[in-house]
């Protein structure tokens, strides 16, 4: 993988698309349609950074890809419990809880280059070498790239709000993302879901019983068995506090098949 074919974009869907997936159920998830990788610029620093560590830790989701990660290989360690996060934006909050869950395998998911230049900078200076990062729509990581039951957490840390009402529709928590999320959960896995936005927190409140193999629990949820302190602010939660928004934070448990 070179640099110029990741500022190309690599990765793009064709156009013409259909713009949501299909799972077997017959449920569909809303996804972006033709999906454009953002340029942005780098430093010379962060692009040295990044063309030096990327190999070893990311990959590109290309538009024909099916095969699922081979985790244990890429980690290069077995039988750690695996975490994905989807839109882990600049990884401000993935670098600064992966130290404490070293036994944990951190799959940090996004599509913007440069937030994810920003976390291979911080996995570099910091030595972390649990986490590992996929360029894509992360949805389609999960459907592409992620075996069932395979995962013990997903975390979803201020997702795009799609305010508008005519962009409810791509919101990524409703039916047929949750239901993809809890098939990829192993059994007592758990979801971990963030937002400042409160038109997004009443939209979640009523889906919170809507997926049948989640059963929701609440927050806080003492016990949970993954971290859920995310130990920094993230760029949106800081945002959001600014704003004097109120931060909702949501926990489903995996309980069935």
């Amino acid at each position: 993988m070179t640099k110029d074919s990741l500022d190309r974009g690599v990765g793009e869907l064709p156009a013409g698309r259909p713009p949501q997936t299909v799972v077997d159920d017959g449920r569909d998830w809303p996804r972006l349609g033709s999906v454009t990788f953002r340029r942005g610029a780098l430093t010379e620093n962060q692009e040295r950074t990044f063309n030096r560590r990327w190999p070893e830790l990311g990959r590109v989701l290309t538009g024909e890809e099916t095969e699922p990660i081979d985790i244990d290989e890429w980690f290069g360690r077995s039988g750690h419990p695996t975490v994905l996060e989807i839109g882990s934006g600049t990884g401000t909050s993935t670098a600064a809880m992966a130290p404490l869950e070293s036994d944990v395998n951190v799959i940090a998911v996004e599509l913007y280059k440069p937030g994810l230049a920003k976390l291979v900078g911080q996995i570099d200076r910091a030595g972390i070498d649990n986490i590992r990062l996929v360029r894509g729509d992360g949805v389609e990581v999960l459907h592409r790239l992620i075996r069932p039951g395979s995962l013990a957490g997903v975390r979803i840390f201020f997702p795009d709000p799609w305010p508008k009402a005519r962009h409810h529709k791509r919101r990524i928590l409703q039916s047929g993302p949750l239901h993809l999320i809890a098939d990829r959960l192993a059994e007592g896995g758990v979801l971990h879901v963030a937002t400042d936005h409160a038109g997004y927190a009443e939209w979640i409140d009523e889906l919170v019983d809507v997926e049948p193999a989640l059963t929701y629990r609440g927050w806080p949820w003492p016990g949970c068995p993954i971290l859920t302190d995310r130990q920094l602010e993230t760029k949106f939660e800081n945002r959001g506090l600014g704003l004097d928004h109120e931060i909702r934070e949501y926990l489903w448990e995996k309980t069935r098949p």
